[in-house]
């Protein structure tokens, strides 16, 4: 069990410098305040924002710059894992605060805050 995250939660990369806020089309939910997220709500630049400067040495722009950090553009590829099992937001996997992703240059990202204390899923 743990808790559902939605809009406005905060997230990290290992290999970026700046802790980001996620964010989630506006949808219909049953909690209040923000829309909880989903698994599927992992896409660049819509949920997922820039985390400012990326020093991943397998990053095309990083290697080019002789190992300098550059910009980040997150390149996520595949959903939030592992995801809730039984909790569905819009039919999808509920996010949960300890699912993680995978950046295509190496950087791991994680959830550091679910952005609410009382919806739990399973």
């Amino acid at each position: 069990m743990g808790l559902c995250v939605c809009t406005g939660a905060k997230a990290k990369c290992s290999m970026g410098d700046n802790e980001v806020q996620l964010t989630s089309l506006p949808v219909p939910n049953k909690g209040e305040g923000n829309p909880l997220m989903s698994v599927l709500d992992s896409v660049p630049y819509l949920n997922i924002p820039s985390f400012g400067q990326c020093k991943s040495p397998a990053n095309p722009m990083v290697i080019a710059s002789y190992g300098a950090p550059q910009t980040c553009i997150p390149v996520t590829i595949t959903p939030w894992s592992p995801g809730a099992k039984q909790t569905k937001v819009l039919g999808n996997a509920a996010l949960l605060d300890k699912d993680t992703n995978m950046c295509m240059w190496a950087g791991s990202i994680e959830i550091t805050d679910p952005g609410q204390t009382s919806i739990k899923a399973t």
